[in-house]
């Protein structure tokens, strides 16, 4: 469970990027973030991987009281959160499976658990056949595979997307979509900081919208699925 109580955040020069924001997302939702550029989208998600730390309020993620986190446990919160970036951040030098893998070894894994592990991420994801291959022999969206499966791998509780479909094609972004959706069926807590109206639009879930730092909008629907409609070349929900 994520947690919010009154946070605010202030960066130096007086730049309020949140005010006394609470809000609650439980485990297992999927949530969407939304807002213009400038509107506090990624330092709330940056609160919640602590790259960035709160000025005042009270917040828990993960079990974890961040008011509090020392430094030295900031690792251990981490390893309870996957995060996917829009523009992939492979190592384009290392393979699918040594870009996966690197994410296993630097917590420490033990090395007769990582291949497993990483073929298991891989199968999610439906590139098992690309484990061999550098990112620069691979599409965008396989790309972007590789950055979920990476996210993944280390089964974590929540799992943070930053404009994950923002350098996709529709057809690509809607792929990328369902298999966010999957990951969620599995009870992977989902937050997708997002500009894409068309899927905010028409795919049932929470969607909380932040303008000038404060929470203005936190809608709940039902879950649903999307299906790309060839003919009219547009995301229909299903």
């Amino acid at each position: 469970m994520i947690k919010m109580k009154n946070v605010a955040k202030t960066y130096p020069k007086g730049v309020k990027a949140l005010r006394d924001v609470s809000v609650t997302i439980e485990d297992g939702e999927f949530v969407y973030v939304v807002g213009a550029s400038g509107s506090g989208k990624s330092t709330f998600a940056k609160l919640i991987i602590r790259e960035e730390k709160m000025t005042r309020g009270q917040m828990e993620v993960c079990g974890y009281n961040l008011a509090k986190l020392k430094s030295s446990d900031v690792p251990k919160l981490r390893r309870q959160i996957g995060v996917v970036f829009q523009d992939y951040k492979l190592l384009n030098d290392r393979t699918v499976f040594e870009n996966i893998a690197y994410a296993l070894e630097v917590i420490g894994t033990k090395p007769e658990e990582i291949r497993p592990r990483v073929m298991e991420a891989l199968a999610q994801v439906e590139l098992e056949l690309k484990a061999d291959l550098k990112p620069t022999e691979l599409s965008g969206g396989e790309q972007q595979r590789v950055g979920i499966a990476r996210a993944i791998v280390n089964r974590p509780q929540v799992l943070i997307a930053d404009e994950p479909t923002g350098n996709l094609d529709p057809k690509t972004a809607l792929e990328i979509m369902r298999l966010f959706y999957r990951i969620n069926l599995q009870g992977t807590t989902i937050i997708m900081v997002t500009h894409n109206r068309t899927i905010v639009n028409k795919v049932h879930n929470r969607v909380l919208e932040i303008k000038n730092g404060e929470i203005v909008g936190d809608e709940s629907k039902n879950n649903g699925s999307l299906q790309y409609d060839y003919n009219s070349g547009d995301y229909v929900v299903i």
